[in-house]
């Protein structure tokens, strides 16, 4: 083997072209050596092609410029995260290995760069697609070249809107609490990719008590699966219900007040694309004249009994007019013991009954304790709403009101405020809330 040692080749005067070697014949360039290009170059560029790569990914990598990948989501969703610091011509190609696109999306990561000209990272959802993308400028970044249509990449779009008390909570989610009646106007319907659709919780004002507790005002909550947190047991997380979708409009609010002491509460309604209506607490039934509870949202407890004379008085109906998932339940009947003592039934609570009054000659406990309220963290933290009120006694401990801003039997407690509570004793019911809450980014 020959060796030639020189620092550089030049071509002959007036040649200007160097030619190495003839047709057929191997260059080897040995492992460690490095060329340089500080000029141009021809028959070297890929040409929009890519060396395809037959290790499947199955899991998140970073795509090396070049490369082609076949990316096999059958197992869950895979993000790919295109090349940093990306140079004019460089090359990514990905193929849909085992045609599950579809159902777990491939998203692109653009590592900085944009993608399209936009600086969202999106999602590859078409079943069985290729797409090959070629870095062009820092103006339009990473441009789908071959074997793809643009269209077939699904930019994230997310609802936006105005309307109540707007706060941040948990990173990405926006949260409209209306404690009064308003407006919801969305401006921005989103898509499928980024959210279309709403979480809900529609609180009915509490109903007021008499000598039964007031019943809660009715709770009604719907979860979509664009929203992360953790909904009360008794939200809608299935069907028609569990999320509402939007569109660009206005949609009123209706926010309910607690009733009086005479009164049940009134209906808290979100009139969306369907419209969801929580139905105020039922009136606590009265000592005098065996008043039973007043039906609603939840049940008003039932009153002291019939005087003169011994005997229960029923409470009132929970869940009326009927909606599933059930928004409250029944109250709790009361008892008169003649001569002796009484005390009215508790009012019924989002999750739970209200307590009755056992009959008997002696005093009793519980004597009417509110039924439980639900919690949920739709506004970012863990609250309760739409506990039932507790009864009053003439002899022990009256009823406390239940979870969820029941008012408690004692001292004649109004419910809580814009938590749906049932009054305790002879208190007004607290008004109801509607709290929205959406991805927005």
């Amino acid at each position: 083997m020959s060796e030639i040692k020189v620092n550089k080749i030049s071509p002959r005067t007036a040649c200007g072209t160097t030619t190495l070697g003839d047709s057929g014949d191997t260059f080897t360039i040995p492992a460690g050596v490095t060329i340089t290009n500080n000029g141009t170059q021809t028959g070297f560029g890929r040409e929009g092609s890519v060396d395809w790569q037959t290790t499947i990914k199955t899991g998140d990598f970073t795509a090396a410029s070049g490369e082609g990948y076949f990316v096999n989501t059958t197992s869950g969703p895979i993000t790919m995260t295109l090349p940093s610091s990306p140079s004019a011509g460089d090359i990514v190609g990905f193929k849909d290995y085992g045609n599950t696109f579809d159902t777990h999306a491939l998203t692109i990561n653009r590592n900085s760069s944009k993608i399209e000209g936009q600086t969202q990272n999106p999602t590859v959802e078409v079943e069985g697609q290729a797409v090959i993308l070629v870095f062009t400028d820092s103006t339009q970044g990473w441009k789908v070249v071959e074997q793809g249509k643009t269209a077939d990449i699904t930019f994230a779009e997310f609802i936006q809107a105005t309307g109540g008390t707007v706060t941040t909570v948990c990173t990405n989610y926006k949260v409209h609490t209306f404690t009064g009646p308003g407006t919801f106007c969305v401006s921005a319907a989103g898509n499928a990719a980024g959210s279309n659709e709403i979480s809900y919780m529609v609180v009915g004002g509490g109903g007021g008590g008499k000598n039964g507790g007031g019943g809660a005002g009715g709770f009604r909550e719907g979860k979509t699966p664009q929203c992360s947190y953790t909904s009360s047991p008794i939200a809608c997380t299935s069907g028609s219900n569990n999320g509402l979708p939007v569109a660009v409009a206005a949609y009123p609010v209706t926010v309910g007040g607690g009733g009086g002491t005479s009164t049940k509460g009134s209906d808290s309604v979100f009139t969306g694309t369907t419209t969801i209506t929580s139905t105020g607490g039922g009136l606590g039934g009265n000592f005098c004249g065996s008043q039973p509870g007043g039906t609603g949202g939840s049940g008003g407890g039932g009153g002291g009994g019939p005087n003169p004379g011994n005997g229960a008085a029923p409470g009132g109906a929970g869940n009326t007019p009927p909606v599933s998932p059930s928004q409250g339940f029944p109250g709790g009947s009361g008892y008169h013991l003649c001569g002796s003592h009484f005390s009215g039934g508790g009012g019924g609570g989002a999750t739970t009954v209200g307590a009755s009054k056992p009959s008997g000659p002696a005093p009793q406990t519980p004597f009417g304790n509110g039924g439980t309220g639900a919690t949920t963290s739709i506004n970012g933290s863990a609250t309760a709403f739409a506990g039932g009120g507790g009864a009053q006694c003439n002899y022990g401990t009256a009823g406390t009101g239940g979870t969820g801003g029941g008012g408690n039997g004692s001292g004649n407690n109004p419910g809580t405020t814009n938590t749906g509570g049932g009054g305790g004793g002879s208190g007004s019911g607290g008004s109801g809330i509607v709290i929205i809450r959406y991805k927005f980014q």
